[in-house]
């Protein structure tokens, strides 16, 4: 089972809630039942804290709901009560004890509500991820409540990141920085992805799916990986988890895209993607082995691999193609960071939901009223509308005027035909295998090109050696050798040239029937509306005119259902200014009723008075327009002078049929044709290789040999050596001493070694 990283819990000391609140309630509330209401529910927030955070939690969901309903109490009330009035200070310790992974042990106490709404979603973070690493992964139960919270978790670290620095507005400790709450996220997410993929696997989704799914997980480790990498902050521990998970995701892509290959008859894209995949594991067995365990993931690539080279080394004999060029793998997220809106828990209920002031109430009620102004004004200006288009679309007989033409119905044989279309795959299908041709094409020509390279490098080696043994290089020149080679292979590239040019040919020819092979693969009522009819009396049916006026009239029904939804927006948008007045009242002890309530009308209801007035405007440029189509379907419903054309469409819509048929049947041609030369070219490129290897191993030996001899030969002749030379003295005493040789310690050669393993580790 591989490891996942959870977070510890910070720890708060005790804070007394209730001396300040109540002293609150009491100088602002008469004595009275609303004032008892609420030193009660003073009581029962001081004791929701303790048991949030005054006492060890279980790895539970029951105890991540404690902190969760504390969590959306601190929000409800921290505008009702003056909390920087209060001297309330709330002290919370680093979670990251010193010595350990994460840096020093330290303690913050602030005067503000925002700092502890702020440690206390690091602990529903934290909390969110314990219970998640609980889970037991080999159940389908299991894999979802993981995957639910460490998205939790990652949301929680993402909002702290966001609000960390206003809500305390001076530097927080280092566990809730944004440095370490972001990277705290993006594990998280990496870690929910990953559940993902363990789940897509033990559903046996297709290994398409599969390979998508843990290529984003390796890239979400991957960007945690290098969040982490250079901050000093950050446990140095957690980079080799990080970088194996990373590895261990690309790995089980390569497997799962492997299989993809293998499905798609892509034999040496299967076994390069398994190497690749060998790789992967290796570098995680040899570094971090006592993180992972990948003796699962490890046996299942080997085996695929073993197998895949068995069956291409006997069967299929497809080039192993190099890792670079392979295609690179999809991604798909099914991951999110999980939005912190409150309320977080759902059985919360707000201890002080009553508490308003006189003054809100009476600023409230205000707002309330000019709220009512602006939404009946934005919802009568759209019923206005929509009774002017009604009048005017009654007094151009609209749309009744055009319900006459319905135009001949489409015949027998082209309903045929466009389903014959359909059946073989339309558009999509005859596309796709043109998209395939260039890389089969391409295919062929690297294998031809690479045989005929390993001909010229030979034959460049050997015209070299010749120049400078010149006749002592007594060997049949490669360039003679291989003629019978080069006509085969400049065969093959003619076949090549051939080919794309009838490839081309195939192309042009869709090209020119391909807006007519579309319209076959239309339903039968578009295809009908697009066939002028052969009756005189409904020629209009396939007039220009009419079908813009149609389209207009569409377009006029919509901007009438999007007045539909607006008004049902407009009367649905939530309008509640007792917060914003509770914190005015708290801050400058008076409420500007009329500039905050104008503030906020503006920012609930400005995009949809700009989305009303676009609308009212675009329904004025319509009716503009379809008065003026009107006119001309009026004159030509009178005139009634136009050809008819649609013995030429549907001649048309034969031939477009026939030329799919004829097309489709080339490219599959042209598809086996090159999948059959691949074959042949290997074969081609197997000889090719045979005869340069024997070439390289004939030229060695005779390179030896010369080498040899050119040795044994003296270098000048022989002459006599004077008498006096016959003799060396010995050095006298004091002269000088001959240089002393250069002795290599036995050790030394290891030094390079050394530092290469360095390099490479």
């Amino acid at each position: 089972m591989a490891t996942f990283i959870s977070v510890p819990l910070k720890k708060s000391s005790e804070v007394d809630l209730v001396k300040p609140l109540s002293k609150f309630v009491t100088s602002t509330y008469p004595p009275g039942e609303e004032q008892t209401e609420y030193l009660r529910a003073v009581e029962e927030l001081n004791k929701l804290r303790k048991s949030a955070l005054g006492r060890p939690l279980d790895k539970h969901e029951s105890s991540l709901e404690i902190l969760l309903r504390y969590y959306d109490q601190l929000c409800a009330i921290e505008p009702k009560f003056p909390f920087t009035e209060l001297c309330l200070t709330f002290t919370w310790k680093d979670a990251f004890d010193k010595g350990s992974l994460f840096g020093g042990s330290v303690k913050l106490a602030l005067a503000s509500v925002g700092y502890e709404k702020t440690c206390v979603l690091f602990n529903v973070g934290a909390l969110a991820s314990q219970i998640a690493s609980e889970q037991n992964l080999d159940n389908d139960e299991g894999l979802k409540t993981a995957a639910k919270f460490y998205q939790l978790a990652s949301g929680a670290f993402a909002h702290i990141k966001d609000t960390v620095l206003s809500a305390l507005n001076r530097e927080p400790t280092m566990d809730i920085s944004p440095e370490t709450v972001g990277t705290l996220s993006q594990i998280m997410l990496s870690q929910a992805q990953e559940v993902f993929v363990l789940k897509a696997t033990a559903d046996k989704m297709k290994d398409a799916i599969v390979a998508k799914l843990a290529n984003q997980a390796a890239d979400y480790y991957g960007d945690a990986f290098k969040q982490c990498q250079y901050k000093e902050n950050l446990p140095k521990e957690v980079l080799p988890v990080l970088a194996a998970k990373h590895c261990m995701m690309q790995a089980t892509a390569e497997l799962h895209q492997s299989a993809l290959a293998n499905q798609k008859k892509k034999f040496g894209e299967e076994i390069a993607r398994l190497q690749h995949a060998t790789e992967l594991v290796k570098t995680v067995a040899s570094r971090y082995d006592e993180y992972v365990n990948m003796k699962d993931l490890s046996d299942k690539i080997s085996r695929s691999l073993t197998a895949a080279k068995k069956d291409n080394d006997f069967i299929y004999h497809d080039r192993v193609p190099e890792v670079k060029d392979l295609e690179h793998i999809g991604k798909a997220s099914l991951v999110k960071t999980t939005g912190i809106q409150t309320p977080l828990s759902q059985k919360f209920t707000d201890l002080f939901e009553k508490m308003v002031p006189m003054a809100v109430q009476q600023s409230v009620s205000a707002a309330n009223s000019r709220k009512s102004d602006t939404v009946n004004r934005l919802i009568g200006s759209m019923r206005e509308a929509t009774n002017l288009c009604n009048g005017v679309l009654a007094s151009l007989n609209l749309p009744a005027a055009l319900e006459d033409l319905s135009g001949d119905a489409v015949p027998q044989s082209i309903l045929e035909k466009s389903r014959a279309v359909v059946q073989q795959g339309g558009l999509q299908s005859i596309e796709q295998l043109i998209k395939d041709l260039p890389e089969l094409l391409q295919r062929n020509r690297e294998i031809l090109d690479e045989s005929l390279k390993m001909l010229d490098d030979e034959e460049t080696t050997d015209n070299e050696l010749r120049g400078k043994f010149n006749q002592r290089w007594n060997r049949t020149p490669s360039g003679d050798l291989y003629k019978p080679l080069r006509a085969e292979g400049n065969n093959f590239r003619n076949i090549l040239d051939k080919a794309v040019q009838a490839d081309q040919v195939v192309k042009e020819r869709y090209t020119a029937h391909c807006e007519m092979i579309a319209l076959l693969c239309k339903p039968e009522n578009e295809l009908s509306a697009a066939i002028p009819s052969a009756n005189p009396a409904k020629t209009l049916q396939g007039s220009e005119v009419v079908n813009v006026l149609r389209a207009q009239l569409a377009q006029l029904d919509e901007v009438k259902r999007e007045r539909e939804v607006l008004e049902g927006e407009v009367k649905s948008v939530t309008f509640d200014m007792t917060a914003k007045f509770l914190t005015a009242l708290a801050q400058d002890g008076a409420i500007n009723e009329e500039a905050l309530t104008t503030s906020e009308l503006d920012s609930r209801y400005g995009s949809h008075t700009q989305r009303v007035q676009q609308n009212l405007r675009r329904q004025e440029e319509l009716l503009s327009q379809i008065q003026v189509s009107h006119q001309e379907f009026s004159a030509l419903k009178q005139s009634n002078s136009e050809a008819n054309n649609r013995e030429e469409v549907l001649k048309k819509l034969a031939s477009a049929h026939d030329s799919y048929i004829e097309i489709s049947s080339n490219i599959k041609e042209g598809t086996k044709f090159y999948n059959d030369l691949t074959e042949i070219l290997l074969k081609f490129q197997n000889k090719c290789s045979d005869i340069v290897f024997a070439r390289k191993t004939e030229r060695d030996e005779l390179l030896k040999e010369l080498q040899q001899s050119i040795a044994r030969e003296p270098s000048a002749p022989s002459f006599n050596v004077p008498s006096y030379q016959s003799n060396t003295p010995a050095p006298a005493s004091g002269g000088p001493n001959p240089a002393p040789r250069t002795v290599l310690h036995p050790n030394m050669h290891t030094y390079p070694i050394l530092n290469l393993a360095f390099f490479c580790q």
